[in-house]
């Protein structure tokens, strides 16, 4: 069952209606703030599972030079903005691996915005561009700890599939066919 969220003055808003997802630039300030908070986000619960701390500044810094988001953007690629009833409140890239696979990159929902379909909306919207990219197949990897994510791919038709890239933080890699 779906909830409903209200609107500030108690009338019912359909989900779906108070999201919005539109390509913005990757290296704007904006987008750079979104993708600090992603990163604070799964850097804090790696670290707190495994050294019972959070991550540092430093660490936060370090993790965004390895790992730049610059191949989110045209022409084999885009970096979606999620807003909620025009809050920004989250994110998600995609880019081609070759001419028929986009991978997923960067899924994020504020934590205040969770629970109200923002993961929806953003799947949603990366599967259109991923089409309009020419993708058949949209693939991703993910870490064993990040359940709620795992559970949002499982229930929009992401199924596992073996390993197609390695690191430190890949323990699962999910596909779906767009057919």
């Amino acid at each position: 069952m779906t909830s409903t969220p209200r609107s500030p003055a108690g009338s019912r808003v359909p989900a779906a209606r108070a999201w919005t997802v539109a390509a913005g630039p990757v290296d704007d300030p904006v987008s750079a703030m979104l993708l600090r908070e992603y990163l604070v986000d799964v850097a804090d619960r790696y670290y707190r599972l495994h050294e019972a701390r959070d991550s540092t500044p430093e660490e936060i810094e370090r993790a965004l030079a390895e790992m730049p988001s610059d191949d989110l953007a045209p022409p084999r690629g885009v970096f979606l903005l999620a807003r909620h009833a025009g809050e920004l409140a989250g994110c998600a890239g995609l880019r081609l691996l070759d001419a028929r696979t986009a991978e997923l990159k960067r899924v994020f929902v504020r934590p205040a915005k969770r629970g109200l379909g923002g993961g929806a909306a953003l799947l949603t919207a990366v599967e259109a561009v991923a089409r309009e990219l020419g993708a058949e197949r949209i693939a991703l990897d993910t870490r064993l700890d990040l359940v709620e994510a795992r559970a949002l791919y499982a229930r929009h038709g992401y199924r596992e599939v073996a390993p197609f890239t390695q690191g430190p933080y890949a323990e699962v890699w999910l596909a779906k066919e767009l057919g």
